[in-house]
């Protein structure tokens, strides 16, 4: 079982598929084995997997969608009539299941990922056999955790928000981000690895960033400090749950990452050392064999369960 790609990863061919009347991009690899989706973070698409598709394709059925309003999916304006919300992403990966994959998959997220599969789990947890959680957003700005901090720094972020709010300030904000220096040096406060920032990254994540309504998105979910944490979703979880987290994740602290350990469904809380906030992509080496394993195990219990 290998666990590596080459440092270019050919993208698979393009697929589509109608949800609520929108296109949905999307990628598959592999013919057999329990199926597994990976869903993205924030800002970036299905092509963040393109190290992890073509090795997981040789043990399992693999696919990747970009969520509405991100990579080459649909990006309506918010609220007319899509809300950028966890619950419109856990509804979206669950018509996937029910209507491109046609049974119970193994989800992967990082980053805000994560909290779309968890929000889908809750909804319809018969579609889900267990998810595995890379770097979960702990939503370090959304309005309760901020209501933690002093009052000094509590009210920085809201006024931001407020700022990004008046239409001309955020548009102006946004395209100053889109811009591949910016990116580039994002990715290298996001990564561990220099040399795992490359061209072929900065232009994923550039591309959807150009295209039409891509501006309104980011802005919608960065005044989004709503919604569910993953410390309201996990209490009810009761798939097994794999964490696994970059040692120098820069956004999202792995000390504070652990508390998540402590809820009944997780199984495993493992720390990848030397790596930071994306670590399928940063180090597939790593990434892909214990999503393997964790997945083979699993459908090895539960077919020894039915014997």
């Amino acid at each position: 079982m290998t666990g590596t790609t080459s440092a270019t990863s050919p993208i698979l061919p393009l697929q589509t598929w109608s949800w609520q009347g929108f296109p949905i991009r999307y990628q598959q690899a592999g013919q057999t084995g329990a199926p597994i989706l990976c869903i993205h973070g924030f800002g970036a698409s299905s092509n963040h997997w393109l190290r992890n598709l073509p090795v997981l394709a040789q043990t399992n059925r693999v696919y990747a969608l970009d969520l509405i309003g991100f990579g080459l999916s649909a990006k309506p304006a918010p609220n007319d009539p899509i809300a950028y919300t966890f619950e419109t992403w856990g509804e979206q990966i669950i018509a996937f299941c029910r209507e491109v994959v046609g049974e119970p998959v193994f989800l992967v997220g990082n980053s805000i990922g994560c909290i779309v599969a968890l929000q889908a789990t809750v909804m319809a947890p018969e579609w889900v056999q267990g998810i595995a959680m890379l770097d979960c957003s702990l939503r370090l700005l959304h309005d309760r955790k901020r209501m933690a901090l002093p009052w000094y720094r509590r009210s920085t972020a809201p006024l931001l928000q407020q700022l990004l709010g008046y239409r001309p300030f955020g548009r102006f904000f946004f395209s100053r981000i889109a811009r591949p220096q910016v990116i580039r040096k994002l990715l290298g406060q996001a990564y561990r690895r220099a040399e795992a920032v490359t061209e072929e990254l900065v232009n994923h994540l550039l591309e959807p960033a150009l295209q039409t309504g891509a501006a309104d998105v980011f802005l919608a979910f960065v005044r989004y400090s709503q919604g569910p944490l993953a410390e309201d979703l996990l209490p009810a979880i009761t798939c097994p749950v794999l964490i696994l987290w970059g040692a120098d994740d820069p956004w999202e602290p792995v000390e504070l990452g652990r508390a998540l350990a402590e809820f009944p469904a997780v199984e495993d809380f493992i720390v990848l050392e030397g790596i930071g906030h994306c670590p399928q992509d940063e180090a597939p080496e790593l990434v892909n064999p214990i999503l393997q394993d964790w997945v083979a195990r699993h459908c090895d219990a539960k077919s020894a369960a039915l014997q």
